[in-house]
């Protein structure tokens, strides 16, 4: 049943304030869909990579692997001015469809460009999604449950991902003989499903009161309230009107001089955090996983399907450790704020990376496998608890309404190149200094992070997403302008 709003309130407010129902947890699942698919498409190919027919090597194998990251910094920086324009939703119903485009031509492709292209598509659509999510969850999330909300995308990453490696588990366990032929196409075009129930159902999203109010299209509001169950009078809607148009401005000229020195400063802030999040390693077990750690855990004269398979049983530990650790974030992120939850995530990072390096280089036999897998295992769970989700939480919120769009978009296109580069040199860094060796200077950029934050990122749980640019305007001597 609706809810009426009081005769003092206006829509800002009621959002603000409002408890969570089910149809709002509902809606947020629905808006991280676009999160399962970008875990489980990302993944995907380091299960199916073994048995991939196409030969590739060098630049192309790279690809192959990464190019889902690179399409995606693509996506995202397209996405902003698009769903700034358009809406968010609208780009979340085009993003579902394209992810199924990408996933059937992954699963029928004749040869290894059209695989190429398949994976681009994914990319783009996985950058674009990782844009918006956020931006879109956190324009109707309550203020005292906007981490919780938006933390749900890093957990529907995590899902997705360990979905991934459980149904390259089964397949390449129960027909063994297929996986070179069958197999992986199943591995990859599996993710079409989920992409076109999503783009089925997210037709039916409201769109963002927050984006409707500033582009003037009040009865719109009106609609998209009724849906998430309140109701709102037009003169609540002029005053949530009014509120923007007096902390963002109204006019072209007015929206242009939104970049202020605290929006740029808040770019930079995010940007930076999204690079730590992904220079500091996650990836590399969750990417590399089976290829690292299949001939660790299988044994000398395993064949290739056994190796995968032991490889993917590894992984797929992690990426469970990954789902179950996220949730303590979702449940933390709003009781002790965004500063302290990544900085003691980056802290667990340290200590279990170096434990990683140390059962890698000084231990042996079934004692080694146990001191890799626990240190591995809880430099996943830090990562997840503290850093993972508080990212994408800070690029929803932080920016105002009328660059909201554009602003998550370029801090994701930034984590996309951050991955991809990270995925790129992974490779040569070990051939270098040896995985152990990556896991230390993977401590290193971790103790970095902890500066960074505790120099840089003010706290902003429970704040209205009006106010929280303030704390970065109020900050103008701290980080320099962006040119």
């Amino acid at each position: 049943m609706a809810q009426p709003a009081t005769s003092d309130s206006n829509v800002l407010t009621t959002l603000d304030d409002r408890v969570p129902t089910a149809f709002y947890w509902q809606l947020t699942l629905l808006a991280t869909l676009g999160g399962f698919l970008f875990g489980y498409d990302t993944s995907n190919i380091g299960s199916a990579l073994n048995f991939v027919p196409y030969h590739l090597h060098g630049l192309a194998l790279g690809y192959l692997v990464s190019g889902a990251s690179l399409g995606a910094a693509a996506g995202a920086i397209l996405a902003g001015p698009i769903s700034d324009h358009f809406g968010r939703k609208k780009l979340l119903v085009v993003d579902a469809g394209i992810y199924a485009v990408g996933a059937i031509l992954s699963a029928v492709t004749p040869d290894a460009a059209v695989l190429l292209v398949a994976r681009t598509l994914i990319g783009l659509a996985i950058g674009a999604d990782s844009a918006i999510a956020t931006a879109y969850i956190a324009e109707y999330a309550p203020k005292n449950r906007r981490g919780s909300l938006t933390m749900l995308q890093q957990w529907m990453i995590t899902v997705g991902i360990l979905i991934s490696y459980i149904v390259a588990l089964i397949i390449f366990s129960a027909f063994p003989g297929s996986a070179a032929t069958v197999g992986w196409r199943l591995v990859l075009g599996l993710g079409a499903v989920p992409a076109l129930i999503g783009l089925a159902l997210r037709t039916q999203m409201p769109e963002s009161p927050r984006w409707l109010l500033r582009h003037g299209r009040y009865e719109d509001v009106q609609k998209a309230m009724a849906a998430l169950g309140t109701e709102a009078s037009m003169e609540d809607v002029k005053r949530a009107a009014t509120v923007i148009e007096q902390v963002e401005g109204g006019s072209r000229e007015q929206r242009r001089q939104a970049w202020t020195p605290g929006v740029r400063r808040a770019l930079i802030v995010v940007s930076v955090f999204f690079i730590f999040q992904q220079i500091t390693g996650i990836n590399v077990p969750l990417y590399y996983g089976p290829h690292l750690l299949g001939p660790i855990f299988s044994g000398a004269h395993a064949t290739l399907v056994q190796t995968t398979v032991a490889g993917v049983e590894v992984t797929s530990i992690m990426t469970a450790v990954n789902v179950a650790s996220t949730y303590l974030g979702f449940r933390w992120i709003d009781k002790f704020g965004r500063r302290k939850l990544s900085m003691g995530g980056y802290t667990g990072m340290i200590v279990f990376a170096l434990v990683a390096a140390a059962g890698l280089t000084l231990t042996h036999g079934t004692f080694r496998l146990v001191v890799i897998m626990i240190g591995l295992d809880f430099f996943i769970a830090s990562f997840a608890i503290g850093v993972g989700g508080t990212g994408w939480t800070l690029q929803g919120e932080v920016f105002p309404t009328a660059v909201r769009g554009q602003a998550a978009a370029f801090c994701a296109m930034i984590d996309w190149l951050a991955n991809f580069a990270l995925i790129e040199v992974f490779p040569v860094s070990q051939n270098a200094i040896s995985l152990s060796g990556v896991l230390v200077v993977f401590a290193g950029l971790a103790a970095l992070a902890i500066v960074f934050i505790w120099k840089f990122l003010p706290e902003t749980k429970n704040l209205p997403v009006e106010e929280i640019i303030g704390l970065f305007e109020h900050k103008q001597t701290t980080l320099p302008e962006a040119a």
